[in-house]
């Protein structure tokens, strides 16, 4: 494992990194707004696992593949256009529309969609490439398990950003319907539209962001 003082390092890049808005960041808030508190942390979870497949494809080299540009546009746009999917989904559902109560998705889904829009996002993939191996050291022992520790620290520290952004944003919506009384139907209806909207926004993103 790296020396201490570049593990502080690592640590501090990881918290700063972690708390900056990003797409898995929008995507929670989304969630935890569209759905409520429960589905916020099932998709942080999610996107906790995705991270793992991401960790594990860098410390054994699959990776490097996406420095192929066809490897990175066939994930990218497979990535872009799951995020549509699930936009679409949610703004052309009945209760986006009607007067309804909107039926939040099975967590199991909730959890599978946090998986799946992380390990299709091959920008995540290329930072963890990037990152994690400035911080690795190979006189001390084995990269891929150093690699293997690295990621572990920088997947928990962003898992408990994610659900602390779960359970504010969650806590915030409640907030407001409460204070909207007889209007939180209306409340309900606006967040699942943002829900939908926020995920076709982060889908064309992916489909437009250029490799660098």
């Amino acid at each position: 494992m790296t020396d201490s003082t570049n593990l502080l390092v690592f640590m501090a890049a990881t918290l700063a990194l972690n708390l900056t808005p990003g797409p898995d960041m929008l995507y929670v808030i989304a969630r935890s707004a569209g759905e409520g508190r429960a589905s916020g942390v099932v998709s942080a979870l999610g996107i906790a696992a995705g991270c793992i497949v991401h960790m594990l494809a860098v410390a054994f080299g699959v990776s490097s593949l996406l420095a192929v540009p066809v490897a990175y546009d066939v994930v990218r746009y497979a990535g872009a256009a799951y995020l549509i999917y699930l936009g679409l989904r949610a703004l052309l559902r009945p209760s986006a529309r009607a007067g309804a109560a909107p039926a939040p998705a099975p967590l199991s889904a909730v959890f599978r969609q946090g998986v799946v829009t992380n390990v299709l996002n091959p920008k995540v993939a290329l930072f963890f490439l990037a990152f994690l191996p400035q911080f690795v050291d190979p006189s001390r022992g084995s990269v891929a398990w150093q690699l293997l520790a690295l990621g572990v620290m920088f997947n928990v520290s962003g898992t408990i950003v994610n659900l602390a952004v779960a359970v504010a944003a969650s806590g915030a919506v409640r907030w407001g319907r409460a204070r909207a009384g007889t209007r939180g139907e209306r409340w309900r209806r606006h967040a699942q539209r943002f829900t939908g909207a926020v995920f076709v926004g982060l889908g064309v993103r992916l489909a437009l962001l250029e490799r660098k």
